[in-house]
Formats: structure tokens, sequence, C-alpha cells
């Protein structure tokens, strides 16, 4: 019965995430839809949750990590409207997979992952400004657009903050910054860090992006929880996570959640 059961199991797919994260999903009360984000030739599929709320509200980008847009991610959107906002998350692998596929045509998270690394960076940039261009004339949406992303995400947030004076706020979660100092000068608003305390192959960065900001004279607000590790957001919700990934995620929640209420 045992080497049945663990046949079975080992006969699962795995795409990177969490079976809680699909039973979030299926079970959320909230409005779920795929929409076309479209310019020119190309089509970027994109997940969009709305909340359960009585007015308009601001509109939340999710960029994915290097897994692509996958459960865990689209779950991420949902979360963030649960807490009151509109939230589209990009699949930035749209159309880049096997037969033209995004995120869910390739065969497992390591292809997406080389599917990911292997994107045109210019590409990215437009596919997310045409989302939030898409993104502020959502109806239900009051104009006001931030962008949040985790991992590869979180270091294209910050890029985007540099090629973009549509968005109110970035949010960066465990992303490093450009490397060229002089792009600083066009980062029109706030960049907020959420950096885990043992994730020094991204904290090491910090400093040298602080000095740019400052000099820039630029708003940079980074926060290391410590014990951390990288992708406390998504390893935190785990059932087995550790305490240091629990704390760090609820302290990051709170902090996104209390940012955002400033900014609606």
């Amino acid at each position: 019965m045992k080497r049945l059961l663990l046949t079975l199991l080992l006969s699962i797919p795995f795409f990177g995430f969490s079976q809680n994260s699909l039973e979030r999903l299926e079970n959320s009360p909230r409005h779920h839809e795929w929409v076309d984000v479209s310019y020119e030739d190309r089509t970027v599929k994109s997940f969009l949750v709305f909340p359960e709320v009585s007015e308009k509200v601001t509109a939340v980008v999710v960029i994915h990590e290097n897994r692509g847009l996958n459960d865990w991610a689209r779950s991420m959107a949902d979360q963030i409207a649960e807490a009151g906002y509109i939230a589209i998350a990009p699949d930035l692998l749209s159309g880049t997979g096997p037969n033209n596929g995004g995120t869910s045509s390739f065969k497992n998270s390591d292809a997406a992952r080389t599917g990911i690394y292997a994107l045109d960076p210019d590409q990215v940039t437009r596919d997310l400004q045409e989302t939030i261009a898409y993104a502020k004339e959502i109806p239900a949406a009051n104009g006001k657009v931030v962008v949040i992303g985790f991992c590869w995400g979180g270091s294209q947030t910050f890029r985007i903050s540099t090629n973009t004076d549509q968005i109110e706020a970035a949010f960066v979660c465990y992303g490093t910054a450009p490397k060229d100092p002089k792009v600083f000068k066009n980062i029109e608003v706030p960049v907020y860090g959420f950096y885990g305390g043992n994730d020094n192959r991204v904290n090491a960065t910090i400093p040298s992006t602080e000095e740019f900001m400052k000099n820039a004279s630029k708003t940079y607000e980074p926060v290391i929880y410590e014990g951390a590790g990288h992708g406390f957001f998504r390893a935190g919700e785990k059932a087995n996570a550790s305490e240091a990934n629990k704390k760090a995620r609820e302290e990051g929640w709170k902090r996104l959640k209390e940012l955002l209420a400033a900014i609606n």
C-alpha cells in the first residue's frame, strides 16, 4: 500500500507551487479572469482579480518570480485583491513557450526559468508599460497603479520604475536594482524594499543602491527581515515554513498593506 501511494505521489506533476496556492484560487470568492494586454503584434496573457469593495481602488501590477506566472504568483494576486485592491499579473512568458504558449506550456519550473532568462529585457519593459496602461483604464480602478515583484520580478519592478512615470510606488521584494547609476534619475516614485536577512546575494547590493538613490535624490526604503531567506513571501506561507520566514511574511504583509492604504 505504501509503495502504491509513493508511486501515485511521484506521478503527480510538480510545477513549483504548493497545493495550498491552488486551493486558495479554487476557493476564492473573488472574481478572477484572464485578459489580453495587446499592443502591436504582441499579446500578454494576464490574470486579473477584483476585490469585493464598493468603490474604485488602486490597481496593483504583480510581477512573478523567475518560475513564471504559476499558481503561487496567481495566489499572490488573489491575496492582494483580498486586501482590497485590483490585482493584475501579466505572464511575461506569453508567446515564448512551446507552441507559442506561456508559463503553463513549459514542461516544468526549470524550463520556465530558462525561458525567463532568455527574454529580451526591452520586451519585458514594454510588456510592463502596456500592463500599467491597461490597469489605469480598468473601470473599477481609480487611475492609480503601483507595481510589486518577487525575486526576478523584484528586479523587474526596480527596472520598470526607471522606465515609467505612470506608477505611484514600486515594491521590490528581494530583487536587485539596475547596475547603471545613471538610470536612477528617471525614478519618480518611492521604492520600498523587502529583503530576507539570509539573502546576501541580494543584500550585498543594497548599499550601492542606497548610494545611487541618494545621489539621485530619490526615496528608497529597504527593510531587512532578520533570519528570513530569499523568497520568504512564498516560503513563509508553507506548512513547514521556518519561524523566521513566517515572521518576515507577516511583517512584510503588514508593511505592504500600510503602504498601499496610504496610496489609495
